[in-house]
């Protein structure tokens, strides 16, 4: 166990003597300030945390006082200066450092509370740019990295949350903080000024519009620990970034168990399809397992919305995450409730509904206050083996799309909105993807082949078996619209559709034999509509 290239080991037990505070966020600081000073730790603070101890009757040295020179430039440089960095990063069991703190009245500093300015809550609060700018902490950042670095002697601490831990440690150690906990709390603060400048590249990347910039960095903080990740052998947690796009991260939970690795996956992935549909036209109702939709729905009400999606795959929506794009009502409630669903998510709930919930004890209820906007831009990053895969979210809407007729027949006015309709769900179902809808609902869906063919027969599988379960005498999905995340390579995948029953279909085109897929098209009867745009989802 050593500190440094002369090999100095570091102590185990440090004895906290004097402690530097400056804080933006003064959350508990009060409590925890008095409880150092009624160890008889002395304190140096800044600016505002210095005042606020005052007022509390705690006795504070002002840094300016330490350093012999005052806060400048609206308090821009206040703790750059030798006499903090020198007190933070000498090896106290090195002569040569010792003789220079001697030489230089430089006073060991033991302990370092600190938090940053809020970047993020301005950068993700709509502040300009010159306020932005404005609250990028400097100092802070490097009095963290240099406590952290110097941690053989020195214990940092930029979360609130660790004061009742260091509290407890120097009372279990007689006043001292044990190595191992220096260490953690190094670790922390390092990851802190990480996520912190991560957060600031990522602002000034956006800002700047500069695509793909030459270093990426992401950062968030810990919000969840989950008792395991994907499957019970892998560890997980759920980071958060501070960005209020509303969902899952944002969500207030209302009731319910704790939300597991891949509630939160799936949940995400509903809410950021029923997203898509504008709740001042319409409601609707996705239902989402393993991360795609099982049935999707519009109706002028969500317990319509529901009940047309749930029919869509009912056997796969046991145990599924149920998105709404409205407040939840009482009737809707009713219907959730009456199969066993894991999560629902809302941009909010009416008191009856809630209390319609609250007797399945074990459904998580979520309110996000909002729904998430489907043309905001923003990132989506994927780990493999060495690096990260980073690219913008996927924000093209179908509305925003020059479609073009390519058929002889053109759609008719009902088909043309079940098609603009099936393809906003294509946009989240993974790729192969093949959606048939008819009355702006879902009526198959073949999500995840290695062939389109393959999505679409199995889409078309799934709605008779719906069919048989609901007694109908056919599946849906005669007379329905299909939709195709991509092109069709070969007509074999539209004839699949018009096999099924599609009259018309949707899909990007962009085939070398997108010729040879109008003509079947044609001969069969089917309207065709490109987009021109896809929506691979892997």
């Amino acid at each position: 166990m050593t500190v440094s290239a002369k090999n100095i080991p570091a102590p185990d037990l440090v004895p906290v003597r004097r402690a530097l505070i400056s804080v933006s966020d003064k959350t508990g600081i009060v409590d925890f300030a008095r409880a150092l000073a009624d160890r008889e730790v002395a304190l140096a603070s800044t600016g505002g945390t210095a005042a606020l101890l005052a007022q509390n009757g705690i006795g504070v040295t002002d840094v300016s006082l330490l350093t012999g020179f005052p806060e400048i430039m609206d308090g821009r440089v206040k703790t750059l200066h030798p006499i903090v960095h020198g007190g933070l990063l000498a090896i106290r069991d090195d002569p040569e450092h010792r003789s220079a703190m001697e030489e230089l009245a430089i006073k060991p500093i033991d302990l370092v509370v600190i938090n940053l300015y809020p970047f993020e809550e301005v950068r993700f609060g709509g502040g300009n740019y010159a306020s932005t700018v404005e609250n990028i902490d400097i100092g802070g950042p490097a009095m963290l990295r240099a406590a952290a670095k110097n941690h053989a002697y020195v214990a940092v601490v930029t979360d609130p949350a660790d004061y009742a831990r260091v509290l407890a440690a120097l009372e279990e150690n007689d006043g001292a903080l044990p190595y191992r906990l220096r260490q953690e709390l190094a670790a922390n603060a390092y990851a802190r000024t990480a996520a912190y400048d991560a957060a600031i590249s990522q602002w000034f990347a956006e800002s700047l519009s500069l695509g793909e910039p030459e270093w990426r960095a992401f950062g968030g903080k810990l919000s969840q620990v989950m008792r395991y990740g994907e499957n019970p052998h892998q560890q997980a947690g759920f980071y958060v970034t501070g960005d209020k796009r509303p969902g899952v991260a944002t969500a207030r939970q209302v009731q319910g168990k704790q939300l597991s690795y891949n509630n939160i996956n799936d949940t995400d992935a509903a809410f950021e399809l029923v997203s898509e549909f504008d709740p001042g036209k319409s409601a609707a109702v996705a239902i989402i397992k393993h991360a795609n939709p099982c049935g999707v729905a519009e109706a002028s009400s969500l317990a319509d919305a529901y009940r047309k999606a749930l029919a869509c795959d009912p056997v796969s929506a046991f145990g599924g995450i149920v998105a709404l794009n409205r407040a939840l009502d009482a009737e809707a409630a009713e219907e959730i409730a009456k199969i066993f669903t894991e999560v629902i998510i809302a941009p909010d709930a009416t008191e009856e509904a809630q209390a319609i919930i609250a007797a399945k004890k074990n459904l998580r209820l979520l309110l996000t206050g909002g729904v998430a906007d489907p043309r905001a831009p923003g990132l989506s990053a994927k780990t493999v083996a060495g690096g990260l895969l980073v690219q913008t979210r996927d924000n093209g809407l179908i509305d925003d799309l020059d479609l073009r007729v390519v058929t002889k027949r053109s759609p008719t006015e009902k088909e043309l909105a079940d098609l603009k309709f099936a393809f906003r769900v294509a946009k989240h179902v993974k790729s192969n993807a093949i959606v048939y809808a008819k009355d702006l609902a879902t009526v198959g869906i073949g999500a995840g082949q290695m062939s389109r063919v393959d999505s679409a027969r199995i889409a078309a599988r799934k709605a008779e078996d719906a069919a048989a379960a609901a007694g109908l005498g056919e599946p849906l999905t005669r007379g329905s619209v299909v939709a195709s995340d991509a092109f069709f390579p070969f007509a074999d995948g539209l004839l699949s559709a018009v096999e099924a029953g599609a009259t018309a279909v949707i899909q990007p085109g962009g085939s070398m034999r997108d010729d040879e897929v109008i003509k079947a098209a044609d001969e069969n009867g089917i309207a065709m509509v490109l987009t021109g745009m896809r929506h691979f989802r892997h």
